[in-house]
């Protein structure tokens, strides 16, 4: 069956997912829908610079169009008040947004244009309805920030709101964000109404405009507490620190917390989102399937859900667990299930039933308090089962008792920590409330090396090239043992070395090649795989159009993990026609505290729902023959020396909060990458994390798949320093690939020369080999190789989406080169890429030779980026059509170098760029 991917539904998909991830917060007074036949004033810049996404890997998706808040109000056919915009394009023509220069440099928020009273009264006896937009970016290397103009508003945004609510008889106030910020100042201000549009991808405005407009009900529910102050979520004493970060709160993240100790603190709760209509829910009763043992007893629920009001609408049934506090102290809540039921029409009902496993409510002892030490158990207690829409309204119905602590999973002691430190524990108070107490987290009793040693796995002899290719193993007439023993040594040491970013072997622009990257190994029919980023859609820094999506809290605040996998399948479809065979997503980690920089990636402070949502991506993607790569295992829950960081955290939060979703995805799914973080977790950095990385993702959980770091990760031997280098304990790890190297055939690494001491054997790169190779023998690469694969079709795209058929020039530059700029078109809007191989990475001058016929005072903008990064802006005037030259410094690390210029005006007429050589950088393991 022919495969077709039909853009308008694609988009379709992405609109429908930004509409049911829309959480609001506050409606009164008949502020929302908006009417069609009344015209509204939009205030903040930003209704200019809508946030697709987030910055970093995760938001550098190249796109011809971005759908702002104000073009869907337009295209819903909402009257926006023309003066008011106006004045902001000709402020903002003077006022240009700031994108910053270079890697995780751009500002959190944009300076906004200050509001005299006369002009905003002028405006309001126009129009009564004032929407009012506020702009927060969010990103990789940096957190936010609890300072004006970051988590809190500026005083010219305080300014606006104030002088905005003064004047007009209603306020919608619309937070285009990435995550949580502080939303107090806007309630003392009374809006009419509140609502987190978060960061929705490029067609983000049409799907907010069909909210607003009451096309679509709101239905999103928030994934994190929203709680008053920064300083009461519980993480908040143990973030930030640039060496190391105890996670002292243990298993009490989030809701968890909140409602265990601090009811009083929250302002709004997890799961909490209006819409509107009403709805009824009620648990009709609740059955039970009990089979062998309590491991597998499971409470099905018998829900009906009645819309009750006069807007159709969807909602969301939440159900929590209470377990009893035993000897290991537990949350009060716990989600355990959900469901969003189907668009029900005013007093249309819906039935369903919702199953959770008991086992949901199995908590990890790793003290021995239990008699149980290293197991998941039930304890003896009732255990309650709460229902409703979100945490905080769930009440009771039902409940089970156990007589007997039950075991339901026996493991062994993994990934512990090394240091001591205290941690959170409730303790019973007599008015029936809970103090938090602290005790000793249990330490790292298991010898990790021993473990290694007698888990080595048998060498398999050495052949040489006997014919076998890869391609025999997919179709059994050999096997993949056979297949290995062919491998030198220098393949073994070449095949886990990821090459790029921008390899010339893969998809221009993209972030590595891995595995047939020398030509022996290719001699072998081993493929070429390509990697590209993110979890909102292809980064493609060559240039090429792809799909922005929703951004991954946006994703989860749908709770519909079936719409997910719908639009995911047609990304998958889209990586096919680009050659891209892992997208590096879905982000998995937690969104442990609210300042985390990259929280618009992940989905929630809840393990469970992070797990689902993210099952629901893979799903998708598999339907369509691509792969994902779950990411950062696991605890990157910070970005602030998140190279360097060591996270400290018990083994039994590690087990319920920060590994939880990634056993979801891979025992549900069959997930076949994982890409761990760039940190350390308990004293070992995680690319060479052997507990991490084979004790728990392959030998509990039964993952076949293949392991990458982080891009230039570093790797340790237990007390000792890290280095980006030390290849071989990342093998010994069984973390298959290093991402990435300059040159996979020829890289300073220490494979070899640990083969030749003995601290690394044949056997071990042996299994790395395997790996990648399963993994591979199973992709597109592989059918693309072969020339079997079925080349998917696609319609309805707009020619402005499509990619370019011309192939990326590269250009070879030791210390200096000149490429002339003939027949580039530089039009306004206009992009255009080649790719540099450098020799010497370092600092350089990139001179650009241009004219212009325009007048003197003209301005023409030239951004220039490399590998995705804005590394300088060129601003041209007017030159009577003489050729002028402009220097600016651009640093290149990498050898390869994806370069792109975007031309931001008319009228340029470019001769050539020259680069020289100015100063070499010092060596480094990349």
């Amino acid at each position: 069956m022919k495969k077709i991917l039909d853009w308008n539904r694609y988009i379709e998909k992405a609109v429908q997912t930004v509409s049911e991830g829309i959480v609001m917060l506050i409606n009164r007074n008949g502020a929302l829908p908006l009417s069609k036949n009344e015209e509204v004033a939009v205030f903040g810049r930003i209704q200019l610079h809508y946030y697709k996404s987030g910055t970093g890997s995760g938001g550098m998706v190249n796109v011809s169009k971005v759908t702002g808040i104000v073009d869907g109000l337009r295209e819903s056919g909402v009257p926006v008040n023309e003066e008011l915009y106006s004045v902001y394009e000709k402020w903002d023509e003077k006022n240009p947004f700031d994108p910053g220069e270079g890697w995780g440099t751009e500002p959190w928020s944009q300076k906004e244009m200050p509001l005299e009273d006369e002009f905003v009264e002028r405006i309001a006896a126009q129009c009564k309805t004032a929407v009012v937009i506020i702009g927060r970016t969010a990103g990789e290397e940096q957190d936010n920030r609890e300072e004006d103009g970051a988590f809190f508003l500026s005083e010219t945004e305080r300014d606006m709101i104030r002088k905005v609510r003064k004047a007009f008889p209603k306020m919608i106030v619309l937070l285009n964000t990435g995550g949580i910020m502080n939303t107090l100042f806007i309630e003392e201000n009374e809006p009419d109404a509140l609502l987190y549009v978060w960061q929705g991808g490029m067609t983000g405005g049409t799907g907010t405009a069909r909210v607003l407009t009451g096309e679509v009900s709101p239905s999103g529910k928030l994934t994190d507490t929203a709680a008053f102050k920064i300083a009461d979520y519980p993480a908040a004493e143990y973030f930030g620190d640039k060496e190391r970060n105890f996670y002292a709160e243990d298993i009490y993240v989030g809701y968890r917390y909140f409602e265990t100790f601090a009811k009083e603190k929250v302002h709004f709760p997890f799961g909490y989102g209006l819409s509107y209509t009403t709805f009824d829910v009620k648990v009709n009763g609740t059955s039970s399937k009990a089979y062998r043992d309590y491991s597998e007893y499971t409470s099905v629920f018998d829900i009906t859900v009645k819309n009750t009001g006069n807007y159709s609408g969807k909602e969301v049934v939440q159900i929590y667990c209470e377990a009893p506090q035993g000897k290991l102290g537990k949350s009060l809540r716990v989600l355990c299930g959900f469901k969003k039921t189907k668009k029900l029409r005013p007093g249309e009902e819906e039935r369903f039933t919702i199953e959770v496993p008991l086992s949901e409510a199995a908590s990890y002892d790793d003290s021995g308090v239990t008699g149980h030490r290293s197991c998941f158990v039930l304890e003896a207690g009732e255990y309650k089962f709460y229902a409703g829409t979100d945490v905080r309204s769930a009440k009771p119905v039902s409940s089970v008792t156990l007589e007997n602590t039950e075991v339901i999973k026996k493991l062994s002691q993994c990934v512990a920590p090394v240091l001591p430190f205290k941690r959170m524990r409730p303790e019973l108070q007599n008015d029936g409330t809970y103090k938090v107490v602290f005790e000793d987290v249990p330490l790292l009793e298991a010898d990790e090396n021993k473990k290694r040693l007698d888990n080595l796995p048998p060498e398999i002899p050495y052949t040489g090239d006997r014919g076998i290719k890869l391609k025999d193993v997919r179709n059994r007439s050999r096997t993949m043992d056979e297949f290995i023993a062919q491998l030198s040594d220098n393949d073994l040491a070449c095949i886990i070395r990821g090459e790029g970013m921008g390899s010339p072997k893969v998809t221009a622009g993209t972030a590595s090649a891995f595995g047939g990257v020398t030509d022996s190994l290719k001699d072998f029919g081993i493929p070429c795989g390509c990697c590209a980023d993110g979890p909102s859609g292809m980064r493609l820094d060559c240039g090429i159009k792809a799909f922005s999506l929703p951004n991954g809290t946006m994703i989860a605040s749908t709770f519909n993990p079936e719409l997910v996998t719908e639009l995911f399948e047609f990304t998958g479809y889209e990586m096919a026609e680009n050659k891209v065979d892992c997208l590096l997503g879905p982000g998995m980690n937690i969104h442990r505290h609210p300042l985390n920089g990259r929280n618009f990636e992940y989905f929630s402070e809840d393990p469970y729902l992070t797990g689902i949502m993210a099952c629901a991506e893979l799903e998708g993607l598999h339907r369509s023959g691509s792969e994902g790569t779950i990411k950062h295992f696991c605890g990157n829950n910070q970005e602030t020396g998140r190279l360097v960081i060591d996270s400290v955290i018990s083994e039994r939060a590690l087990r319920e909060i920060y590994l939880k979703g990634f056993e979801m995805v891979i025992k549900n799914t069959g997930a076949r990458t994982v890409m761990t973080t760039y940190g350390s977790l308990n004293g070992l950095w995680t690319a060479g994390h052997y507990d991490l990385d084979t004790s728990v993702l392959r030998n509990e959980w039964g993952f076949e798949g293949m392991v990458m770091t982080d891009w230039w990760a570093d790797i340790n031997e237990r007390g000792e320093k890290q280095c980006k280098n030390n290849f071989a304990a990342m093998a010994r790890a069984q973390n298959d690939v290093y991402m990435v190297c300059s040159d996979s055939a020829d890289h300073d690494d220490n494979t070899l020369s640990s083969l030749a001491d003995g601290t690394l054997t044949r056997a071990e790169l042996q299994r790395n080999a395997a790996n990648i190779c399963r993994f591979l023998m199973n992709t597109n690469a592989m059918k693309r190789l072969e020339g079997t694969y079925e080349k998917t079709e696609i319609i309805n795209r707009p020619e402005e989406d499509e990619g370019s058929d011309a192939p990326v020039v590269f250009y070879e530059l030791e210390n200096e080169i000149e490429i002339p700029f003939e027949n580039v078109k530089t039009d306004k809007g206009c992009i255009y890429c080649y790719e540099l191989t450098i020799t010497t990475p370092g600092a350089f001058e990139a001179e650009i030779t241009a004219s212009s016929k325009n007048s003197e005072t003209a301005q023409i903008p030239v951004t220039y980026f490399c590998n995705g990064t804005v590394c300088a802006t060129y601003t041209f005037n007017g030159t009577g059509g003489k050729y002028v030259s402009e220097v600016r410094s651009v640093n290149m690390y990498s050898r390869f170098n994806t370069v792109r210029f975007y031309f931001g005006q008319s009228g340029l007429d470019i001769k050539s760029i020259r680069y020289r050589l100015v100063k070499p950088f010092e060596r480094r393991h990349d």
